[in-house]
């Protein structure tokens, strides 16, 4: 049997307080912890940029985005068509999003707002968002809440968000090499896939926390 707990209140700071200054005792008379040697493969992936675009290419489509591709000079007509499919009347867009994206018409373009409530990003029909990096071995984007990429919520809250990658700058081989170039104090999102969950009996839900639909579109040249 272990006896009653006791509150830490009246007992010479909080639970926490005591608990960190026994482990500083612990620990004050230890030898630093020698350099770790991390000679272990980075990445399973030939470094031939064409074959790393290929696999990121197929992984996405694995995890059920859809995706395309293009190059800089083909990017707004190809925006403009993909939100038109959707039959978008509104975009969300960071204001870092470069402005010959969207060109000139398409739907109304609504800014990222400090200020915007969820419901007001739920009536958003889509959103428009550079990213971080892409990994082609999991298929998998990340958003650092850059100026192209805005505030997290923003590719939350609207059901269709297509996410731009510009290759092969921002594409890299494996989770090791993207964690040597991301900031890991910056609000990093990973992105595998619209949202999506499954209850007991497997069957699949998509956009309870996140987008219902994603695409990506990798631009090449």
């Amino acid at each position: 049997m272990t006896g009653p707990v006791r509150s830490a209140r009246g007992t010479g700071g909080s639970s926490r307080d005591r608990i960190l200054a026994r482990v500083r005792t612990a620990v004050a008379d230890a030898r630093e912890a020698p350099e770790v040697t991390r000679a272990y493969l980075t990445t399973h992936t030939p470094d031939d940029p064409a074959a790393v675009l290929d696999l990121l290419h197929e992984n996405l489509a694995e995890y059920r985005a859809l995706v395309h591709r293009t190059d800089a000079e083909g990017l707004p007509a190809l925006l403009a068509r993909l939100l038109a499919d959707h039959g978008s009347t509104t975009v969300l867009v960071p204001p870092g999003l470069p402005l010959e994206w969207l060109g000139e018409a398409g739907p109304v373009r609504v800014q990222d707002r400090s200020a915007s409530t969820a419901a007001e990003l739920d009536t958003v029909d889509s959103v428009v968002t550079g990213c971080a990096l892409a990994i082609a071995e999991t298929g998998t984007i990340v958003l650092d809440g850059g100026p192209d990429q805005g505030r997290r919520r923003i590719t939350l809250v609207p059901d269709h968000h297509i996410c731009v990658v510009r290759a092969p700058d921002q594409v890299v081989a494996s989770v090791p090499q993207a964690m040597a170039r991301l900031d890991p104090t910056r609000p990093l999102t990973w992105i595998s896939g619209p949202s999506a969950t499954s209850d007991i009996e497997l069957d699949r839900v998509e956009g309870v926390h996140g987008p219902r639909k994603l695409e990506v579109v990798l631009v090449t040249g």
